[in-house]
């Protein structure tokens, strides 16, 4: 059945990092850390809705800035969410720019930035209108919430994150749908509906569980007074098929220890696609301590703890230019060893 949404890596290997989610017959993607971003095409960059900071390094957020200048003047709400330090970053990107013309601007853009500590998230919402300066009450301290590891609460799927070791905090994030709603084509036609925005609004009464004998209306228009009308349960069991919902795991830039291994192991649990950082090979494991990356030895071995059922290594050292199969491959070998799936093929690579 067709996904919900399709995951994919912005960038090669070997390139900054950057997993974009669009969501299908919806024009809304996540976006999963913000490296350079200039081979995503407009069009896709103003469908984020939701941005997924691992940690600040230039490579992992060279690329707000062209969002930002993509979305400046529209009428949009942006959410971020990024580690301890991420408002003073954010607040340093908007300082960077003069922004006495954006009262002229007639459409509102507000960005909501929030930052991750152990126990709690503190939000500030930053208005294009009011040159991106945080509202007062924001700024003396908006009382912090607590945290235990879900950013983003939807009745379709969350966003859960937990704190990982990369000689500073960075966050390692899991997206997992409540369940899959796949609509049957055939049973459509059968009925004589066509597919639209209604779709959205039925696999909402869903998520919401509104009550399966209340009435569902359709309507392929605009005030369009020659719709149909269906009990809700009705319609479920004819048009739709539920299945498990989707999960996968974002990972980058992390030392291999203890404590970081458990808690990715945790977080990607049974994940249907976990993507982790792999910057250099088992040889070069000192380095990579040293560095505070990963080995693709480490990372294969991680995906097959956590059963990921795919996987898929990046973020590699530019060291290895023209040497990407011995990465995968020592990062297959050590993820079949550790009790993988071994569902692995070249496609899920």
């Amino acid at each position: 059945m067709p996904p919900s949404f399709h995951p994919r890596l912005v960038n090669g290997p070997f390139d900054d990092p950057g997993l974009f989610v669009p969501f299908a017959f919806e024009k809304r993607a996540f976006m999963f850390d913000l490296g350079d971003i200039h081979l995503l095409s407009a069009r896709d960059i103003l469908k984020i809705s939701h941005v997924f900071i691992t940690h600040t390094h230039i490579d992992h957020f060279v690329g707000f800035d062209r969002l930002l200048r993509l979305v400046l003047g529209r009428e949009k709400d942006l959410y971020l969410f990024g580690p301890e330090g991420f408002l003073k970053n954010v607040e340093g990107k908007f300082a960077g720019y003069t922004w006495n013309l954006v009262k002229n601007f007639e459409s509102r853009l507000s960005l909501h930035v929030t930052e991750v500590h152990p126990d709690h998230i503190i939000t500030r919402e930053y208005l294009c209108e009011n040159r991106f300066i945080p509202k007062n009450e924001s700024v003396s301290g908006t009382r912090p919430k607590p945290f235990s590891g879900t950013l983003l609460k939807e009745p379709a799927l969350a966003v859960s994150a937990v704190i990982l070791d990369h000689g500073i905090p960075c966050l390692g994030f899991t997206m997992e749908e409540r369940f899959h709603v796949n609509i049957m084509k055939d049973s459509l036609s059968a009925l004589g509906l066509k597919t639209g925005p209604w779709l959205k609004e039925f696999k909402q009464a869903l998520y919401n569980n509104k009550p399966l004998d209340s009435r569902f209306e359709i309507k392929f228009n605009k005030g369009d007074s020659n719709g149909k009308s269906f009990a809700l349960g009705d319609l479920k069991n004819r048009i739709a098929l539920i299945t498990p919902g989707r999960k996968i795991t974002y990972i980058a830039d992390v030392v291999y220890s203890k404590s970081n291994t458990d808690k990715i192991i945790k977080l990607a649990n049974k994940t249907d696609h976990l993507f982790i950082e792999s910057a250099f090979l088992e040889k070069e494991r000192d380095t990579a301590r040293q560095k505070y990356h990963l080995t693709a030895r480490q990372a294969g071995a991680i995906a097959g703890l956590a059963n990921a059922k795919r996987f898929t290594p990046f973020h590699f050292s530019p060291r290895y230019s023209n040497q990407e199969d011995l990465i995968q491959n020592e990062a297959i070998e050590a993820y079949n060893e550790s009790g993988g799936s071994r569902r692995h093929n070249e496609e899920a690579l």
